[in-house]
């Protein structure tokens, strides 16, 4: 309440409460008695999709009214929904899947009603990419999340540059039909680092997929993969450090190669990134293409 005095604003008694409630990311059991209580009890539910919510709502008796809050209506619907709290009503914010506010309009939703003087009541819950952080067994004590990269190759490039030196462990969203085009691009700039891609967390078909990024990349190559996905990497270490053998440097020459680069150009840029011998690299890339074509 201080803190709103010195801006100017007050919370009204007879105005309602935004409750920002954090769903299932999959396993519809994972969910807080505390937000299901919110459900029933509140006027209304804003969703991010409502088709994916009244499955929740079904599944656990609650018959609260629903409307639809994406990014397609966020200004107009944004409007209503603050209009409600004004008139008293309760309601209740849910995304997809996990916390409101990362990664969903939801966030401005919720800075509107702070900066009016609505009360903003945050229930905690699942998260997809806290979830996928721990069982990656990449540190945790120090991380940087960045939900969505660009969808621009371009941009994304630029954004993984910002990012190489970063030592901080590195989490991703990202979608099916661009997972591939991120990973390319990771190898090229961030190095064949370790990295875990989590899919379908909670889900009957869960997997996790663990290894450098070309050995990730080739995972992927084998077969096209669906779902929802978490991409969680390494920061960067220092030279005398790294997990990195000369043979999966063999595997991100290999890489670049099939991104356009002759071999030689591909060995001298791994070389000096690196700050290893051309010609141990040139040995290992012959030892990943005899171990490909044994089948190994």
């Amino acid at each position: 309440m201080a803190f709103w005095a010195l801006k100017g604003y007050h919370i009204s008694m007879s105005e309602g409460k935004l409750f920002v409630c954090a769903t299932p990311i999959g396993n519809l059991k994972d969910i807080t008695l505390r937000v299901l209580e919110t459900l029933k009890e509140v006027d209304l539910i804003a969703a991010e999709d409502t088709r994916r919510t009244r499955k929740l709502l079904t599944r656990y008796g609650i018959k609260t009214p629903l409307t639809s809050y994406h990014e397609h209506n966020e200004v107009t619907r944004g409007k209503e929904l603050l209009r409600k709290l004004k008139e008293g009503q309760d309601i209740a914010l849910v995304s997809d899947a996990g916390m409101p506010g990362l990664a969903d309009p939801g966030h401005r939703l919720i800075k509107t009603c702070l900066e009016v003087g609505i009360g903003v009541e945050v229930l905690p819950g699942p998260s997809a990419f806290l979830t996928a952080l721990v069982v990656s067994g990449l540190p945790t004590d120090s991380f940087i999340y960045r939900g969505f990269l660009p969808r621009k190759r371009g941009e994304r490039v630029r954004a993984l540059k910002e990012l190489s030196n970063e030592k901080r462990t590195l989490v991703f969203y990202e979608s099916p039909h661009r997972i591939e085009g991120l990973l390319v691009d990771a190898l090229e700039i961030l190095g064949d680092r370790r990295m875990v891609l989590a899919r379908e967390l909670t889900k009957k078909f869960e997997e996790i997929i663990r290894g450098s990024i070309s050995q990730v990349l080739e995972r992927l190559r084998e077969g096209k993969l669906k779902g929802e996905m978490v991409v969680v990497m390494e920061g960067v270490v220092g030279k005398e450090k790294s997990l990195v053998d000369i043979g999966s440097l063999g595997s991100r020459v290999m890489w670049l190669m099939r991104e356009g680069f002759t071999r030689r150009e591909a060995v001298r840029k791994i070389a000096e990134e690196e700050g290893v011998s051309p010609r141990m690299l040139y040995e290992a890339v012959k030892r990943v293409k005899i171990s490909r074509e044994k089948g190994d």
